[in-house]
């Protein structure tokens, strides 16, 4: 009951994900994770994301009106799945009157990585065949994208990765290989538990956001989707 009580007198930040396939939804108090959970979506986010939302709500016992703010994936990702998690995002702030922090997708795969001395490359599917990536490294203790993003296939992202680097995301044991075959570089890939992007992660970097003031206008917040038409 103690624990019931304390965990509406928080502040807290509800985080969400549906850029991709996978997708996931993350409550953080500033302290630790409250609660996470990450599925594989069959492009079923419409009517798996609000009852995902309202379970590990009620588990935790908070009340929408207790949030402080909400993160969101940003893009690169799906059409789909990025206007679907960018609607209920804007929905709970506007409702509770929150700040609403986007949050690209890409950053929230290379967050895991704080101890890899490898510039990264983070990955994710971008459907017929092809890729969205960018590269990062390690600048003032955090991971910063240098350049910009890339829509690719493995065989071009094999001659734009170079050196030493870590590979993370949303690569097949097929792909990896072909890129590990076709590339010069030095190259090592994060294991499956470290490819997924853990909305955790998100949260973490939506509250940091939130603690620097900052926030994105409920109006203008886009989406950035991997293609253009």
């Amino acid at each position: 009951m103690a624990e019931r009580a304390l965990s509406t007198q928080r502040t807290l930040l509800i985080a969400i994900d549906t850029a991709t396939r996978w997708a996931g939804v993350a409550l953080y108090d500033g302290e630790r994770v409250r609660a996470e959970a990450s599925w594989r979506s069959h492009n079923n986010h419409s009517v798996e994301l609000m009852p995902a939302l309202t379970r590990m709500l009620d588990q935790q016992g908070v009340d929408a009106g207790r949030l402080a703010a909400v993160a969101v994936a940003s893009g690169p990702g799906s059409f789909t799945g990025l206007r679907i998690g960018m609607s209920v995002a804007k929905g709970l702030a506007q409702a509770q009157g929150i700040p609403i922090l986007g949050v690209p997708t890409l950053d929230i795969l290379v967050v895991p990585h704080s101890e890899q001395r490898r510039p990264v490359w983070a990955v994710i599917q971008a459907g017929r065949g092809r890729l969205c990536a960018a590269y990062y490294r390690r600048r003032g203790g955090r991971w910063r994208q240098s350049g910009d993003l890339h829509l690719t296939t493995v065989e071009e992202l094999a001659l734009l990765v170079k050196g030493r680097c870590l590979v993370c995301g949303e690569l097949s044991q097929v792909e990896q290989t072909l890129l590990a075959t076709q590339s010069e570089a030095d190259l090592v890939f994060a294991s499956p538990a470290l490819s997924v992007r853990r909305p955790a992660c998100l949260a973490e970097l939506g509250w940091e956001r939130y603690e620097n003031g900052e926030a994105d206008d409920l109006a203008t917040l886009e989406p950035t989707y991997l293609h253009t038409q």
